[in-house]
């Protein structure tokens, strides 16, 4: 598994809404020049965050974005899988309920199964409140 920009990003937009009041809302452009990320690149990842319900935005002047719930109710396995779309280890793993041909015959498999679901159940474990 290789996180790509755009979940690492996620996270740090998603931390930096934690860490203000929950009444607040923040702009696109405040979180760029914080995190040090383009503007133009945090409006694709806000977007998907946005559509996704994690998110509330408001436009105009004093507008920007919040968090939806609270820190503690957001873990970084949901924020992943959002916007990575997987956390399996291995391609085979992100077949859906149908595995590849070989899975009846692959001695590794359960080698596989084990380690995604460590990995889940440690992403799922850490929430912002935790990051924070």
């Amino acid at each position: 598994m290789l996180v790509s920009s755009k979940g690492r990003y996620a996270l740090r937009v998603m931390l930096e809404l934690a860490k203000v009041d929950d009444e607040k809302y923040i702009a696109l452009g405040t979180i760029a020049d914080e995190q040090e990320i383009s503007e133009k690149y945090l409006e694709s990842i806000i977007s998907t965050l946005s559509k996704a319900g994690m998110v509330e935005g408001l436009r105009g002047k004093g507008g920007g974005y919040r968090l939806n719930r609270a820190p503690d109710e957001y873990t970084v396995g949901e924020i992943l899988r959002l916007t990575e779309g997987t956390l399996a280890p291995v391609s085979c793993l992100d077949c859906g309920p149908s595995k590849c041909h070989r899975a009846s015959n692959c001695k590794t498999l359960p080698m596989w199964e084990k380690l995604d679901a460590i990995i889940a159940n440690y992403l799922d474990s850490v929430t912002l409140a935790d990051l924070l």
